[in-house]
């Protein structure tokens, strides 16, 4: 058990399209699982609670995606390292970074749930909450922050079971604690009558029963083990990993930045024109939940393929690699193009799933599903190419691309638009980012082909 080699891995010799479907299908239901989390919340509370409960747990959800965001540094890096390693057939340094991820992730909870309710109030003022709102925020963040050790566990250790070679484990931990979480909602809510805190007692008992879950299998019955000698940190071999992660940190980083400035800056054009901010608020936040399910789909796509790529990349079997890549991103732009057409079309059945409001909230939710989404069919591209980069060791790369929808674009535009077109200009920043980031990604990932074409014939 100390060496894995091609003849013993099936991600060395196993057809790539089945390889894929087993891990990338899992990957995908873990991710959208993971969603739910909070998309499950959103229609309880939007039916029990009303549209200003929905507004306050979008204002929290940065809260969400700061764990996230350090989560995905250590288990999306982590996990890509030891693919490479397994690869290489150094099955003691993967080990070793799967104890090391353990303890890096529980010190990284405990830290973001301290500072989080040292500075409670002041941070949900900075992520957009009104005084109407406050209270409701307060309520659910609170619990949410107790959550925090517990949800960056699952979320890291559900990568490296992937690597691991059992992506059914990471989704059947993720699927049993959505399903407890669909369960206890509406008990807490609706019998209990515990409103938006009841939501957020449910999500974290959730979050706790997948991370002692995925404990369990990488203490009994995984390939890699944890192992006490292996929890003491290296900073060495920490960074080296870490570093493969950055891209994935930085995408979650942008999305806690854009959640904080989308949501003040929807407050404030909200309340200049007749919608109001609250309902801006409210209406972008399920918006933005929709839009999670499919960067979801594609992200569950993208990490489902990187042990396929990472393995073969270290193993040097680029026609692997290619074909790897290019399956993944043909069903990731299929899933894009059918989620744009949903957003497009039919935006009203999606949006009375989270409740109904008045003729404003309908009207501008309606119009926001439409505007904002429109540029979603690209997303597929930018996503799968960004995890191909991370997966494949170009760290820098990946973590410049990442940036480009959220930080350099979608960012600034969304300060820039509104001062010409008021809140209509923050719904355009959205397709005008989409599809510049997808354009510019496309160009990196042709060039990226040419040189896997030259490997090949080689």
């Amino acid at each position: 058990m100390n060496k894995q080699n091609d003849n013993e891995n099936p991600l060395g010799i196993e057809p790539v399209s089945k390889l894929l479907k087993s891990f990338a299908v899992p990957s995908v239901i873990s991710f959208l699982v993971n969603n739910l989390y909070n998309i499950v919340d959103q229609v309880f509370i939007g039916q029990g609670v009303g549209y200003q409960g929905n507004a306050a747990t979008t204002v929290a959800f940065p809260i969400v995606t700061i764990a996230l965001a350090l989560s995905m540094l250590v288990g999306a890096g982590g996990s890509a390292y030891a693919s490479i390693r397994l690869g290489e057939g150094r099955f003691d340094i993967a080990e070793k970074v799967l104890g090391n991820m353990m303890t890096i992730l529980i010190v990284l909870g405990l830290i973001v749930c301290g500072i989080g309710f040292c500075f409670f109030e002041p941070m949900l003022k900075l992520f957009g909450a009104t005084d109407t709102i406050m209270q409701y925020a307060k309520d659910y963040a609170s619990i949410i922050l107790i959550g925090m050790p517990f949800m960056m566990v699952g979320a890291g250790l559900s990568n490296m079971a992937r690597t691991d070679g059992s992506p059914k484990m990471a989704m059947m931990s993720m699927m049993v604690g959505a399903i407890l979480n669909t369960v206890l909602d509406p008990i807490y809510i609706f019998v209990l009558h515990w409103g938006v805190k009841g939501a957020a007692i449910a999500t974290i008992t959730s979050q706790i029963l997948s991370a002692i879950i995925l404990v369990c299998y990488f203490k009994t019955k995984s390939r890699m083990r944890l192992k006490k000698q292996y929890f003491k940190p290296e900073l060495k071999l920490i960074f080296a990993f870490c570093s493969l992660g950055v891209s994935s940190f930085i995408v979650q980083v942008a999305n806690t930045m854009l959640q904080v400035i989308l949501n003040n800056s929807l407050v404030h054009y909200g309340n200049a024109c007749n919608v109001g901010g609250d309902v801006a608020l409210s209406a972008m936040g399920i918006v933005l939940k929709v839009s999670a399910i499919l960067i979801g789909i594609n992200i569950g796509l993208g990490v489902g393929a990187q042990p396929i790529v990472g393995f073969n990349y270290g193993a040097k079997k680029p026609q692997r690699i290619k074909d790897t890549y290019l399956l993944t991103v043909k069903v990731a732009t299929a899933f894009s193009i059918i989620g744009w057409a949903g957003c497009v079309f039919f935006p009203k059945y999606l949006l009375v799933i989270f409740g109904s409001g008045d003729a404003t909230f309908m009207t501008f939710a309606i119009k926001s599903m439409r505007v904002f989404m429109f540029g979603i069919f690209i997303s597929g591209v930018q996503i799968v190419s960004t995890g191909y980069f991370q997966a494949t060791g170009q760290a820098l790369k990946a973590s410049i691309l990442s940036m480009l929808r959220q930080v350099i674009l979608l960012i600034p535009l969304i300060i820039l638009f509104p001062l010409f077109w008021g809140l209509d200009g923050i719904l355009v920043a959205g397709p005008v980012a989409d599809i510049t980031s997808g354009c510019i990604v496309s160009f990196f990932i042709l060039k990226e082909m040419k040189k896997l074409n030259e490997w090949i014939k080689e």
